[in-house]
């Protein structure tokens, strides 16, 4: 690629705003080209290998028929089969998705699991389906998507607005559709049906592993931390407990509806049981104030964690943010302005494809539990956990220190340089590819 070429790559990314497939392919070029490699490493990293797009027909309660769309985007199977979730929300589209599989490829790449990449997604908002239509949308999209995916091709997982209810749905609908129980076809399902111990909590115990690590490394107390976090859904709310548990003071939480702020910090424990059963959003627990999420963004704490959805550290949010550490619990939280900002006031970042590795990371232990059908006890999970984090953890400070760089820089090209030895390893690359 030439410089032009480079620069057209940059000058995509502010046409296009927060798009998170420019974003993430303007990372993966600037990794490549401090790593020394050649530009052709980029050319292999940038597209997804394989990008599916289906027509969900559900029919309503009503009679009628309405037709969704949905996507599976499968990034690289070098190291093995390609892993990712399965998204339910109004705001899905194709380069989210295929953003989503290459962030999926390099959490495989550094915590270093034997797995590619892959997302999935549907346009819909699963609040406005009766639990019937939800039910046949999940069916109908795993049915469109059969081709692509299974146990050594392609591992779905639940994502946003899915969980393992939508997951049983899921394997008994490719089962019916095999002949036979398939159990390691996805993860994040039920424990009856194959699911892990220790999957529902993996993400947000993961965060919380990777927090702890840069309290050391910034010499913060845990036991005299503050924290704040947006987004309650599983990952937030796994993390306030986490958190919670080490003695941190989580002072404020925001959900799509609104939040909620209490000074001298939030009755964790309280506030899980309020929002537990997934019809109270913690927004609406009347033991603390009300806060805004630009309000929130904004607190004296030590700890922040966006736990929600892509681009909510921006230009606009970023100047107001007082943290020491930003732990990117969500996917894509932090756009390139937004992270200049954070650089340039010397806030310690986990990017996010090191932060929340935690959830593949389970994801593959239910997966290799599947194979050999033999379970783990959940204490054994958890410590293959935290040594998976840590290990991580640890390459991506280490990488930081020889480059001189941000933590992202560094998580970026921790991941490219095993994506690239499995490359030469296969014979995709030869010499003059390893170098500039």
């Amino acid at each position: 690629m030439g410089k032009d070429q480079y620069d057209k790559v940059e000058s995509d990314i502010m046409t296009h705003g927060h798009n998170p497939y420019e974003i993430v392919k303007g990372l993966l070029k600037e990794s490549v080209e401090t790593l020394g490699f050649h530009e052709n490493i980029y050319h292999l990293l940038k597209k997804p290998m394989r990008v599916f797009e289906v027509s969900i027909p559900v029919r309503m309660d009503d009679g009628r028929i309405e037709n969704f769309t949905g996507y599976r985007s499968q990034h690289m199977d070098i190291l093995g089969p390609t892993k990712g979730g399965i998204r339910f929300h109004p705001d899905v589209n194709l380069d989210e998705v295929k953003a989503l599989s290459i962030w999926m490829s390099l959490k495989s790449a550094i915590i270093d699991l034997p797995l590619g990449g892959g997302k999935g997604g549907v346009i819909v908002d699963p609040d406005q389906l009766s639990e019937n239509e939800l039910e046949s949308l999940s069916r109908n999209y795993i049915k469109k998507i059969t081709p692509i995916i299974g146990p050594q091709k392609d591992i779905p997982a639940p994502d946003v607005n899915t969980n393992p209810k939508v997951m049983g749905w899921m394997i008994d609908e490719f089962d019916q559709l095999r002949g036979y129980n398939i159990p390691g076809m996805l993860t994040g399902k039920p424990v009856v049906l194959g699911g892990s111990l220790g999957r529902l909590q993996a993400t947000g115990r993961g965060v919380v592993f990777t927090i702890r690590e840069a309290c050391k490394v910034l010499g913060i107390e845990m036991t005299e931390a503050t924290a704040a976090i947006q987004g309650f859904g599983n990952v937030g709310s796994m993390t306030a407990k986490f958190l919670h548990e080490l003695g941190v003071k989580i002072v404020a939480v925001t959900d799509a509806k609104g939040g909620v702020y209490k000074e001298g910090g939030l009755d964790i424990p309280d506030l899980l049981a309020f929002t537990n059963n997934g019809e109270n959003y913690a927004s609406s627990y009347e033991k603390a104030e009300p806060i805004t999420n630009e309000k929130m963004f904004s607190l004296p704490v030590d700890i922040l964690i966006p736990a929600a959805i892509e681009n909510q550290v921006t230009e606009e949010t970023a100047p107001t943010i007082q943290a020491k550490i930003l732990a990117e619990a969500a996917n894509g939280p932090t756009t390139p302005a937004g992270d200049k900002i954070l650089e340039e006031k010397g806030i310690f970042v986990i990017p996010d494809i090191l932060c929340n590795a935690g959830g593949v990371t389970v994801s593959y232990f239910e997966w290799v539990q599947n194979n050999m059908n033999y379970y783990w006890k959940v204490d054994e999970i958890n410590k293959q956990l935290e040594e998976k984090m840590l290990t991580g953890f640890e390459k991506v400070i280490q990488m930081k220190e020889e480059k001189g760089c941000r933590m992202r820089d560094a998580a970026y090209m921790v991941g490219i340089s095993h994506l690239v030895k499995a490359m030469d390893a296969r014979g995709w690359i030869g010499e003059k590819d390893r170098t500039s």
